[in-house]
C-alpha cells in the first residue's frame, strides 16, 4: 500500500511539473525579471514541492500549491535582499518581450500594456499578471497571495480599471 501511495505522488508531481512548469517560470520572471534567477526560484519551487509530497502531504490543489512555493521563495529573496526593490529592477529596462516579432502590433501592443502594468501599484500588478498571463482563477490567486477572493477579484477590477484610465489617456 505504502509503494502504491509513493507512487501515487511521483505521478502526481510528475504531472504537475509538465503542466505547470512553464508558467511557473513565467510567473517568477514577470516577478524578477530575470531569466537565471526565475530557472533557479522554478528549480527551487519544484524541490520544495517534490519534498513536501514525497513526505506523505497531501496537496489538494497542486498549481495553487506550486505559485504559493513560488511566492514564497520570491519574497524570502527580496527579503535577503533589502536594498533592491521589484519596482527598482523594472525601472532598470528589464521587460520581457511579448512577441519575437517586434514590429507587429501586437508586439508594441504588448509592450504598452507590459508598460502599463508594471506603472501599477503592486497590489494591482500581481493579480493581473496570476490571472492574465498565467490564467488562475479568482480562487487560485486568492490562496496564493493568502487573501479572500472578494480582495482580489476587487484588485483585479480597480488595476484593469487604472489600465483603461491610462490608455484614456494616451489616446488624448
Amino acid at each position: 500500500m505504502a509503494e502504491n501511495d509513493q507512487t501515487k505522488r511521483e505521478q502526481q508531481y510528475l504531472e504537475a511539473y509538465e503542466q505547470y512548469s512553464d508558467a511557473i517560470f513565467r510567473y517568477c520572471y514577470y516577478r524578477v525579471f530575470d531569466r537565471e534567477k526565475a530557472k533557479d526560484y522554478t528549480q527551487e519551487t519544484y524541490y520544495r514541492t517534490w519534498k513536501y509530497i514525497s513526505n506523505g502531504h497531501e496537496v489538494d490543489n497542486i498549481r495553487a500549491f506550486l505559485y504559493k512555493t513560488a511566492n514564497h521563495i520570491i519574497i524570502d529573496e527580496f527579503r535577503k535582499k533589502k536594498g533592491v526593490s521589484l519596482d527598482q529592477i523594472m525601472e532598470k529596462g528589464f521587460a520581457p518581450k511579448v512577441d519575437n516579432r517586434e514590429k507587429t502590433e501586437n508586439y508594441f501592443m504588448g509592450q504598452d500594456i507590459i508598460n502599463v502594468i508594471k506603472s501599477l501599484d503592486e497590489k494591482y500588478q500581481e493579480p493581473i499578471l496570476l490571472r492574465y498571463v498565467d490564467d488562475l482563477s479568482i480562487k487560485e490567486i486568492a490562496n496564493v497571495l493568502h487573501e479572500t477572493e472578494n480582495n482580489i477579484y476587487v484588485r483585479i477590477s480597480r488595476g484593469l480599471q487604472k489600465i483603461k484610465e491610462v490608455f484614456k489617456q494616451q489616446q488624448h
